[in-house]
């Protein structure tokens, strides 16, 4: 079989990011929930622990950072679990397409409709957790990474959940260990700016981070998807 050329590749990256941002808007209050998790537990911080700002700039970074990780993760389960159902997961498998890359369009997608909200809502959240100006930026460039290792963990985690018949609780807790390296380097970059510290360090590994795992976790994915199919 011939690889499909970089014009066609691309043409098939584009069409299934449409399709799922279609379906995503179609389905708007299913994709909304992640984001109503996420601002409503947040804003919850403050009645539970009380209004003291000094308390708040000290639990803001680690919120923040934990309930983006939690609202990730809602939506993790669902990326390839409609598509499994109606059978369109398998035209996917066989597909002349490399697995890799649609795996990476579905990604794309579920980045743009959770993990983009989530980074742009944050900004809010922090205020309302008293988090000073220094915080913002740190916040909104770790988000931004983070949420995309998010995704992109979590495609291997639905993969994984497709394949063996959805064990979904017990595959979120092993994707779950994955996870902590990115909110540990997420939070210590907030908290460094907040202290007038360098942010330097925390943000490139995260940056190291997501480059790693936009390499390695669409094959996986794809090679998990391709198990679950063909077993």
């Amino acid at each position: 079989m011939e690889t499909p050329e970089l014009p066609g590749l691309a043409a098939g990256f584009g069409a299934l990011l449409r399709r799922d941002l279609q379906l995503a808007w179609r389905q708007r209050g299913q994709a909304v929930n992640p984001l109503i998790f996420f601002v409503m537990v947040t804003a919850l911080v403050p009645l539970a622990v009380g209004p003291e700002p000094a308390l708040l700039t000290r639990l803001a970074p680690g919120m923040v950072w934990i309930m983006a990780l939690l609202g990730t993760l809602l939506a993790a389960d669902a990326l390839f679990h409609e598509d499994f159902v109606d059978g369109a997961l398998e035209h996917l498998v066989l597909s002349p397409q490399p697995l890799w890359l649609l795996v990476l369009a579905k990604v794309t997608a579920h980045w743009l409709v959770i993990g983009l909200p989530i980074t742009l809502l944050s900004p809010l959240l922090g205020l309302m957790l008293a988090l000073p100006d220094a915080g913002f930026m740190p916040l909104l460039v770790g988000l931004t990474l983070g949420t995309l290792v998010f995704s992109l963990l979590g495609a291997v985690g639905g993969a994984l959940t497709v394949a063996l018949g959805g064990r979904s609780v017990l595959l979120s807790l092993l994707v779950l260990p994955l996870y902590v390296p990115v909110l540990i380097f997420g939070t210590s970059a907030v908290t460094q700016a907040v202290a007038g510290g360098g942010i330097g360090g925390p943000l490139a590994l995260l940056g190291a981070i997501a480059a790693l795992a936009l390499a390695v976790a669409p094959f996986a994915a794809a090679a998990a998807l391709r198990a679950g199919i063909d077993g």
